[in-house]
């Protein structure tokens, strides 16, 4: 069977289906669109580089450690200006580098060069000054370079002193990280011979070092700099099968012999006829003449220096490479949104890469399943499984079954094929799905996933068309949709019945801290209306949930709220060792019903327990008591737990303070993550052989262990939400938002997933919030909406190219009405017999969020620093590879990135920075518990906030414009301090105010009339009737709607105590917890990826 082959244009559906009338789907006609080729990288909204000479030829100086010099004056796609040989490189724009140039000694010749077009002209950079005392590696990642698909990587190019086997290499050690080792000795890659003219042209941004070097003749010599490409420029050279990527060279160095002494100055006058446009200077510079500059002694140092005596030599400050030399995610994120926001991504062509996850795009399903759905590390697989462990990418897709779609998208038909049930494979179970042949007359049907021939029910036969293809293709969604659900048959149920409606239990800790904080009082209340919205099946007036409730301490209060009773009637367990329900008839009632008998108990419970002083409570008992409620009610449900403090009272699951920070960084960090006590691993069993999902809300002051705690939540698919020190005040909002989501979304119960694949191909390991009874299938209690399944493949056997690999999802659950249907989801890739096709088809996003998924669960039985080690050593090895079958020769100091990867170490350095791997002092061990158990189930769209989070300008743009302003690069140099940033993490929302602010900005958003007078903290804006406030608060809003959880807003004020916690998420930086930057992580990878390849 062959599927390579994409869908033919889909005409509208036919006669409308008995089972599913009105089923109707539009013609959506041809094909994609060409994905538009990626533009040049280049700096993004980064400070303007300081200062800079630029040397006429034969000549070249270090940058300062400020800034790089500035990339060109010709305009490039991206808005930057390139500068050519000679250009305004005198003009400071921006803050002055504080390093004076140093001149050569008079005697010094310099050789003459023809001038060459200002663009394709290389300017050389080369450091001057005598080599420092101690040796230090730079990462010399500079002068990005990137290559359209189908070119080869230029040769280094640039102005040489002599030959090339003349280089020196470069070594030192990683400069300011505890965590890295020293830099290994490389040869520098030789420059390009012959008149620079000659040289392909090559798109590069200046560097700036990481530290100084210690080159064996005068120091190491820098990358050539031209001006950018447009979109759709190419090298010169054959083109060649290779994806676009980004390649560093590393730093050049300067001729043996060559003495680098004497005051800084400029270079002597330059004996080559002047370039045009440009008049030589008193100072031997081209230009227009230069002022007094603020850095300076004098209005230029040095320039009596020609001819005299050499002075003492003058260190060299370190050097880091230039930020805007790096990839940049917000360049990307914009990028994509540009090239593919504005095209329907059609899902019927095989194996094309969706857009990125920060992209709006509407999706049409025409045979597989929307990436909505379904996303993939990679979409082309390696046909022979050696290409596979070679090319070292993971092979993972991350599976949402349940996803909510945007209003423009319709929702999964479904279909009911009445008592006989979905048609099926015999052999493999697999669900009817587009890529299932008919043959026979269309009688029968081959499997796509194992070869099997089966039988076409005489109910379900039709004729084929002239093209092997069934005449109601179009008609039925399972022949022409990638994502649709069926009616599920009895068979499909347990115990051959169908299952009634599901039911929610509400336990609420009532011991003294839960009172004392007003947390009993506010829940009560705010059930009264939240049980108004309960969920409900597709137009139903009103939901079939039937509710319960219990309160806690030391023992458990069951509340009998039948709607006969005028009162309710509380029964009280104190055996809390053998737990049992004391009632069945009237403890879940339907909530219409017994309005009035549970708004009197919800008024009652504060005042029952106003006047407690029992401290202790018990936790396992809890959870106990709800499944033994659901199980006798036969039905699956939901418990909502809110609890306050470490269950320490004489019970099952008693639990004590083990929190020692002493173990961090040591090999038994790992039993930090791990349960305490025994007592939970069966109790999650049971709860998910009962469909019994477990949602714990926390409101600890101290310790209460959540790595225990959140063991039964997390294996029956439930959620945890921490509100540590919880105010009513500060957190009311917070607190009820997550609540009122949490009731409300989308849950399948009792659930059941099975991945189906083609031949050769078998799933192999899972990662997610699910219990595992066998290796095949994934069992969840409660499957929610926001929950990802990620599952890991293999292949041992040769793929087929020509029919790629078919994958199957199939999600059994028990939805809100009590009906059992199963969801199927299909997905077909491709298969490629070049790794260059590999690299090229990646996912970032998806690749990260399996590597995040993949080191949370590792730091359960490893150290957590072999995780890290594991994780910058797997990265690593992704490039090697790369750069040997698909990167045309280079030297082996450059640094080449596949165009699809070169996110991966920004948003991996930020997982090894992240509160799991490396935590800060202030970070307790329950947060990082909290956080591991947030990351476990993450969709892939969360690691865009929750691994960069953006800093967005809210004074920059026009105040009419509501829409999201263009974010910066989350780097503290990035931030001005006139100027108010809005960062999003996932779980805060961080406000900072910049000490130099305008007054008036000020007053329009926090209603003061200074800087001084805004309350750092805050976590509401006031209401103000001007239209920044307006921007601003409605800005937040929208952020909120988007995220699955309520961001808390925290007002930051520069230089302020709290500024340290905005800082850590200023990710391009180094943390205080030693995590490195960006630019020292890009330069630890490139060490790595050095070592491999040696």
């Amino acid at each position: 069977m062959n599927v390579n082959q994409s869908a033919p244009p889909v005409p509208p559906f036919g006669q409308p289906q008995p089972v599913y009338a009105g089923y109707h789907q539009s013609s959506y006609g041809g094909q994609p669109g060409v994905t538009a080729a990626p533009t040049p990288y280049g700096a993004y909204n980064g400070p303007v580089p300081g200062y800079q000479q630029p040397p006429p030829p034969g000549v070249s100086r270090a940058p300062g450690p400020s800034g790089a010099p500035p990339a060109s004056t010709a305009q490039g796609p991206c808005g930057q200006t390139a500068y050519g040989q000679f250009g305004q490189g005198d003009v400071q724009n921006g803050p002055s580098s504080g390093v004076q140039m140093q001149g050569l000694p008079g005697s010094q010749p310099f050789a003459p060069a023809p001038l060459a077009p200002v663009v394709s002209q290389p300017a050389v950079l080369q450091p001057y000054g005598p080599p420092p005392t101690s040796a230090q590696v730079t990462a010399q990642l500079a002068g990005m370079q990137i290559s359209g698909a189908g070119a080869p990587a230029p040769p280094a190019s640039g102005l040489g002193y002599g030959p090339p086997t003349s280089l020196a290499s470069a070594s030192g050690s990683f400069p300011n990280s505890g965590l890295y080792g020293s830099y290994p000795q490389g040869q520098a890659p030789p420059l390009g011979q012959g008149h620079p003219g000659a040289q392909p042209p090559q798109r590069s941004v200046p560097p700036q070092a990481s530290s100084s070097t210690s080159p064996a003749s005068g120091g190491p010599r820098m990358p050539s700099m031209t001006g950018p490409l447009w979109p759709g420029q190419s090298f010169g050279g054959p083109p060649v099968s290779q994806p676009t990527h980004v390649s560093f060279p590393p730093p050049q160095a300067l001729p043996p012999g060559t003495q680098m002494t004497g005051p800084p100055g400029p270079p002597p006058p330059m004996h080559s006829p002047q370039q045009p446009g440009y008049q030589l200077q008193q100072n031997g510079s081209f230009g227009p003449a230069r002022g007094p500059q603020s850095n300076y002694g004098s209005p230029y140092p040095g320039a009596a220096t020609f001819g005299s005596q050499p002075g003492p030599p003058q260190p060299v400050p370190p050097k880091r490479l230039d930020p805007d030399a790096i990839p940049s995610p917000i360049q990307v994120i914009e990028d994509d949104r540009n090239n593919r926001g504005s095209q329907p991504f059609v899902t019927g062509v095989r194996g094309h890469v969706p857009p990125l996850v920060t992209t709006n795009f509407l999706v049409k399903d025409q045979g597989i399943a929307s990436p909505r759905y379904i996303r993939c590390t990679s979409y082309n697989i390696p046909c022979p499984s050696d290409m596979a462990k070679q090319a070292q990418v993971p092979l993972a897709a991350v599976i949402k079954p349940l996803a909510r779609l945007p209003p423009e998208e319709a929702s999964p038909y479904v279909v009911d094929h009445g008592e006989s049930g979905p048609l099926r494979c015999n052999r493999c179970k697999a669900y009817m799905c587009p890529f299932m042949q008919f043959v026979g007359g269309g009688r029968r049907f081959q499997c796509c996933f194992c070869s099997c021939i089966n039988d076409v029910p005489p109910q379900y036969f039709q004729h084929l068309d002239h093209t092997g293809k069934r005449v109601d293709a179009y008609d039925r969604p399972e022949l022409s949709l990638g994502s649709y659900e069926f009616f599920a048959t009895v068979d499909y149920c347990k115990n051959n019945k169908f299952p009634i409606p599901p039911a929610f239990i509400f336990m609420i800790d009532v011991s003294y801290n839960a009172v004392r904080s007003g947390l009993v009082r506010l829940l009560c209340e705010a059930l009264k209306s939240l049980l108004d919205f309960l969920p409900r099946e597709g137009g139903a007036e009103e939901s079939a949930i039937r509710v319960g409730f219990v309160t806690y301490n030391k023992v458990l209060h069951f509340y009998n709220v039948k709607s006969s009773l005028a009162h309710p009637q509380m029964m009280v367990v104190s055996d809390v060792g053998d737990m049992f329900v004391p009632l069945l008839d009237g403890f879940l009632v339907n909530v219409s019903e017994s309005r009035a008998v549970i708004t009197s108990l919800l008024d009652q419970i504060p005042e029952m327990f106003a006047d407690t002083r029992e401290t202790e409570t018990v936790f396992a008992p809890v959870i106990q008591a709800g499944m033994e409620a659901l199980k006798a009610a036969e039905c699956a449900g939901k418990l909502f737990l809110f609890h306050t403090s470490l269950p320490i009272a004489e019970a099952p699951g008693k639990l004590k303070n083990r929190d020692d920070r002493k173990l961090i960084n040591t090999d038994k960090e790992k039993t930090l993550f791990q349960p305490q006590s025994g007592a939970y691993q069966p109790l999650a069993k049971e709860c998910v052989a009962q469909g019994c999902c477990v949602d714990l809300f926390l409101f600890p002051n101290q310790y209460v262990d959540v790595a225990t705690l959140s063991v039964v939540p997390q294996l029956t698919g439930g959620s945890v939400y921490k509100y540590a020190c919880f105010q009513v005040e500060n957190d009311q909002e917070r607190f009820l938002s997550d609540l009122r989501r949490d009731v409300q979304k989308v849950v399948g119960f009792d659930a059941v997933m099975r991945v189906r694949t083609s031949t050769v191909i078998r799933a192999v390991d899972f990662f997610g919030a699910f219990y595992m009874s066998n290796t095949t299938g994934v069992e969840l209690a409660g499957l929610a909406g926001d929950k990802r399944v990620t599952v890991e493949f293999k292949h041992d056997d040769r793929l087929n190219e020509e029919n790629g690999a078919l994958l199957q999802w199939a999600l059994l659950s028990t939805r809100w009405a009590g009906q059992r249907r199963p969801r199927i989801h299909n997905l077909a890739l491709n298969c490629c017999t070049q790794l260059a096709d590999l690299y090229r088809n990646c996912e970032p996003d998806t690749l990260i969020n399996y590597m995040a998924k993949f080191a949370c669960r590792g730091v359960l039985s490893s150290p957590v620093k072999t995780v890290r080690d594991t994780l910058i050593t797997q990265c690593a090895k992704f490039w090697p590879c790369y750069r040997k079958n698909c990167a045309s020769p280079s030297s082996a100091g450059q640094l080449i990135l596949p165009e699809c990867m070169k996110l991966l170490p920004v948003y991996l350095n930020w997982v090894l920075k992240s509160e799991v791997l490396q935590p800060g002092a202030e970070v307790t061990t329950d947060d990082r518990a909290c956080v591991r158990q947030l990351v476990t189930p993450m969709d892939v769209a969360e690691p865009n906030v929750f691994f960069y989070p953006r800093p967005l300008p809210l004074t920059k743009s026009p105040i009419e414009n509501t829409t999201e302003p263009p974010a910066v690069r989350a780097s503290e140099e990035r931030l001005s301090n006139g100027d108010i940033y809005l960062l999003e993490t996932g779980l805060n929302l961080f406000l900072w105010v910049g000490a130099s602010g305008q007054q008036g900005v000020v007053q329009s958003v926090f209603g003061v009339s200074s800087f001084s007078q805004i309350t750092s903290g805050l976590s509401v804006l006031p209401v103000l009737d001007n239209l920044l406030s307006k921007k601003v608060r409605g800005l937040i809003d929208g952020l909120r709607a988007q995220r699955l959880r309520y961001m808390k807003l925290i007002v930051v004020k520069q230089e302020d105590k709290l500024e340290m916690l905005f800082k850590h998420f200023l990710v391009e930086d180094k943390s205080l917890s030693g995590g490195a930057s960006y630019v020292d992580f890009l330069c630890h990878m490139h060490k790595e990826i050095r070592q491999l390849l040696s």
